[in-house]
């Protein structure tokens, strides 16, 4: 089987690839932009929320290895998926969720694992996360990609800071790493 790719909308995009990025049958996870009417945004643009852009992270996978359906289960537990104005303090079209699926079988497994978890009582509110068709994905500029290596003391003080980790703990029962 050949490598597939995966598309996640999950707030700032810095705190999405860690989680992804060193597990095995993980081939890239690359930081970006997708969703929108501009070709080819900048951050700037993306921020100003009038690309129709959400900054997400797009994922190449083995899936012999890991498999599309334990992306989705691990993506649920990065994001708090019932808060359809952002994530965390970012706020803004552009930090909103979705799951963008590129075929059929992706589509159908993102909408089980959505129905499995609003069925689940886990949360008192709806959850929010869209499931879309993919669209463009543009990556996002250099000084992005694998922020939480090149700068490791401020992602870390940001992904406490803006509440994803507590958050993350006390849903999800995982530590702040």
């Amino acid at each position: 089987m050949t490598n597939q790719v995966a598309t996640f909308a999950g707030g700032c995009f810095w705190c999405m690839v860690k989680p992804f990025d060193e597990q095995e049958g993980i081939v890239s996870v690359i930081s970006g932009y997708t969703g929108g009417h501009v070709v080819n945004p900048t951050y700037e643009q993306v921020c100003s929320e009038t690309t129709g852009h959400l900054e997400a992270v797009q994922i190449t996978f083995d899936p012999e290895i890991y498999p599309y359906e334990k992306l989705v289960e691990t993506y649920w537990t990065l994001i708090d998926p019932t808060d359809p104005g952002g994530q965390f303090f970012d706020r803004g079209e552009s930090y909103t969720t979705a799951i963008f699926y590129y075929d059929e079988e992706q589509q159908r497994i993102a909408e089980e694992s959505k129905l499995k978890l609003e069925q689940s009582g886990k949360f008192n509110k709806p959850i929010a996360v869209k499931i879309l068709p993919a669209k463009p994905f543009y990556p996002a500029e250099d000084y992005h990609q694998h922020y939480y290596k090149k700068n490791p003391m401020h992602y870390n003080r940001y992904h406490i800071g803006s509440g994803r980790a507590a958050f993350i703990e006390s849903h999800w029962g995982k530590k702040h790493e």
